[in-house]
């Protein structure tokens, strides 16, 4: 017989006969540490059944107790028995013995030069996918927009004018201010560097065609993008976790005529004239910094920017902007209508959307930009 009293009011004892360990008195955390400290008890290796029928009290370290010791016993070969466990006991072992850590942590293994190559290749299978996925939804957009046309009455007018508010009226002081500083800095820097071959004034045209033609579209359809891009798929991304968008499909309405078309073509028709505010603001903000830095008055730099700043340059701005605007409208629409049941789903969609739409709309600029110089524009 092997016992252990160590404090007056809990008391554990350890007896182990014939192979069966059995405790009596209260298995508690501050009474664990005896059992371990008992060297006869821990370094027996037959222990074949534990019984504890005669347990008063148990905690989860005792389960742990008896967990690890039947764990121990499993590694052995062994099968380890526990008897006289009341209904609450075992169902309190069975708990530990489910949130017991694994017992060794599987290593990754390194990535060798196939695994790196199959992880590419199934990212671009997925890149694939998505655009498969975002072409067939732009056909769906142009489809609806066609039968819109053929039955005018089907636009959601409302709709389209509040969505106008939304992207171009209230967008316009940040756009603006951004144009406006944009500007500034060209001016600024543009400076620097031609004074040093005394041609200060080329500044104006240097503002010019930097806003007119890249610039002021292209930082405009970032912060749109940013802006509204991420609010129509916050927003149809919620519709569409409670459940609203299988309302209206249940109800015999498309999702798409009410929800995407007003919101892309509200987009289609302020972008522009962002665009359009954009580029005032930037040369405004040139002509300022010129002025206060390299001494152009207003009226100099009205005069060279007009004699000396081709009208396609603003026109070649202006002609990206629509499709710029479908890029955006279409990318936020869509990564909205892919939410899922999780508001987890919902923010990690409308970052996508932010990203691709920002990477899509450079993309589409570079293009542009290629092909006006291949026509000569």
């Amino acid at each position: 017989m092997s016992e252990v009293n160590f404090f007056e009011h809990r008391i554990v004892r350890a007896s182990l006969t014939d192979g069966t360990l059995k405790l009596d008195g209260s298995l508690l955390i501050d009474t664990l540490m005896q059992i371990h400290d008992n060297a006869a008890l821990v370094a027996a290796a037959d222990i074949a059944c534990i019984d504890i029928s005669e347990l008063s009290q148990m905690d989860t370290a005792g389960a742990w107790f008896i967990v690890s010791r039947r764990k121990g016993a499993e590694k052995q070969g062994r099968s380890l028995e526990v008897l006289g466990a009341t209904a609450a006991q075992t169902q309190l072992i069975q708990t530990v013995e489910q949130n017991m850590p694994p017992d060794s942590v599987v290593l990754q293994k390194p990535l060798t030069l196939s695994d790196r190559f199959e992880g590419f290749g199934q990212k671009v299978v997925l890149a694939m996918r998505m655009a498969i996925e975002l072409i067939s939804f732009l056909g769906q957009v142009i489809a609806t927009l066609g039968g819109i046309i053929r039955r005018p009455s089907r636009l959601r007018l409302t709709s389209v004018v509040h969505h106008c508010q939304e992207i171009g009226v209230n967008a316009v002081p940040i756009v603006a201010l951004m144009a406006f500083l944009i500007g500034v800095v060209l001016a600024f820097q543009g400076s620097a560097q031609l004074r040093q071959f005394g041609a200060e004034v080329f500044v104006v045209d240097l503002i010019a065609i930097s806003i007119l033609r890249e610039l002021g579209i292209l930082l405009t359809s970032i912060i749109v993008a940013g802006r509204s891009g991420s609010a129509f798929t916050a927003a149809i991304g919620s519709m569409k976790m409670r459940e609203e968008i299988d309302a209206m499909r249940t109800l015999g309405l498309d999702p798409v005529t009410i929800l995407v078309v007003p919101r892309v073509l509200a987009l289609v028709l302020m972008l522009p004239a962002l665009g359009f505010i954009a580029n005032i603001s930037g040369l405004v903000g040139g002509a300022l910094m010129s002025w206060i830095e390299l001494g152009v008055s207003p009226a100099v730099f009205q005069a060279r920017l007009v004699s000396n700043t081709d009208v396609w340059h603003f026109g070649v701005g202006m002609i990206k902007a629509p499709f710029f605007a479908l890029i955006i409208g279409i990318i936020g629409c869509y990564q909205g209508m892919k939410v899922g049941g999780n508001a987890e789903s919902l923010g990690r969609l409308t970052s996508a959307s932010v990203v691709l739409s920002i990477f899509m709309v450079i993309v589409m600029d570079a293009m542009f930009s290629i092909f006006f110089a291949v026509v000569g524009v």
